[in-house]
């Protein structure tokens, strides 16, 4: 059995996106017009992330969070621009609607209120890695940590299949540039090879992936779609996690992953799914070469902890059991009753005892704080409070550890 990995994962984690100081917030909405790989180049908003950035630093430590990042202050949303950054994809800003899976969730949310699925960014051509996307962000963030804690820090990357998914078959690139997704996928693996090589070489040992996607399976609406539409949905997911599978192939053994799920996490808190683990947990926890799972379960939305007896006993789960959405504070007692309940379940599946499932369970929220930059239906006062809480939550399971 693979051996289990840990700090990271710690006790107490975060998702990555917390909420934008407003002066960030209005300077995005200026640049809302332009093109992902224009508003990066803006030295104004560069300079207005830089402070932010500095702060929110601080802010996580002050929190005593290890798992530190840069708040994705960076990003316009939580995926960041690790796609139009390669050769052979490009922003369109007028999609046609004909090229979309309309039941995807997110998809079909964005067109009942009447808004483009956010950005569209298609192939055009053979895919290859350009130039890196988050090394001069990683770079920045590493230099506001002692060099001794820059393995704990975090960076979040795009899920591999994030521009495939929404697209309906056929339509995710040119017939006559990649016969097949075989082939097409083929060349997203190398890109992500070497993104998470180059990253590793400035010293980064603490990547997950983000991937609503995933759990975009657990929605009946979308396997309705697919059968209707006479697409078969389990073999989809069979060929994302091969190609999860071939994207970390060759990240070196002491380079924690970590893959994150959660049912849409939009502007002003918006879902876009429903629907438990049950019908992926086996094929999620068992197939995919992932060391940590972040889990949504903050409410009735991901259903019950029963998926998790599919844990196998050398992989971890940090249990989003505080929402990042909405003000209410959990209570305390009863998010430990919570967590203690899971613990069961995976012991009962791993043949461990709940002190040995504990070891390998840790807490977060169940989403970041702004997947898109405007951000939750929070304040900041709201989001430090929940930090405090996780953190809590944390130190009164497994006292005196990070």
């Amino acid at each position: 059995m693979p051996a289990n990995k840990q700090r990271p994962p710690f006790r107490a984690e975060h998702l990555g996106s917390l909420l934008r100081p407003e002066k960030l917030t209005e300077k995005r909405l200026q640049l809302d017009s332009k093109k992902a790989l224009e508003i990066v180049q803006d030295n104004e908003l560069h300079a207005l992330e830089d402070s932010a950035i500095n702060e929110i630093v601080k802010l996580q430590l002050d929190l005593g969070y290890h798992a530190i990042n840069d708040g994705e202050y960076r990003r316009h949303q939580f995926w960041g621009t690790f796609f139009p950054n390669l050769d052979g994809f490009e922003e369109i800003q007028n999609p046609d609607w004909d090229m979309y899976r309309m039941y995807v969730p997110d998809t079909a949310a964005f067109t009942e209120t009447g808004h483009k699925p956010g950005e569209t960014i298609v192939c055009t051509g053979k895919i290859k890695h350009a130039g890196s996307a988050y090394i001069s962000d990683w770079n920045y963030l590493k230099k506001l940590i002692p060099a001794d804690k820059v393995k704990d820090l975090k960076i979040t990357l795009a899920a591999p299949e994030w521009y495939h998914l929404r697209y309906k078959k056929g339509k995710a690139y040119p017939k006559e540039v990649y016969a097949n997704d075989e082939e097409y996928f083929a060349d997203i693996a190398k890109a992500y090879q070497t993104e998470l090589q180059l990253l590793y070489d400035n010293g980064c040992r603490n990547v997950t992936i983000d991937d609503p996607n995933l759990a975009y399976f657990c929605d009946d609406k979308m396997i309705a779609g697919f059968k209707a539409d006479g697409e078969d949905a389990d073999a989809l997911l069979d060929s994302y996690i091969k190609l999860y599978n071939d994207c970390v192939s060759s990240r070196p053994s002491d380079m924690h992953l970590g893959i994150h799920l959660c049912r849409g996490n939009f502007a002003y808190s918006k879902h876009f799914s429903e629907g438990g683990y049950d019908r992926i947990a086996t094929k999620l926890f068992n197939n995919i070469d992932a060391d940590t799972y972040f889990l949504e379960y903050d409410t009735a939305r991901a259903g019950n902890f029963e998926p998790l007896k599919e844990l196998p006993a050398h992989k971890n789960v940090v249990l989003g059991v505080v929402t990042s959405k909405f003000a209410e504070l959990e209570d305390l007692e009863a998010t430990r009753a919570r967590v203690f309940q899971a613990a069961d379940i995976i012991a009962k599946g791993a043949g461990q005892t709940r002190e040995e499932a504990l070891k390998r369970i840790c807490v977060s929220p169940q989403c970041g704080f702004a997947s898109h930059h405007l951000g939750n239906a929070v304040t900041r006062d709201d989001m430090i409070a929940k930090l405090k809480l996780v953190r809590a939550l944390a130190d009164s399971i497994w006292p005196g550890e990070p």
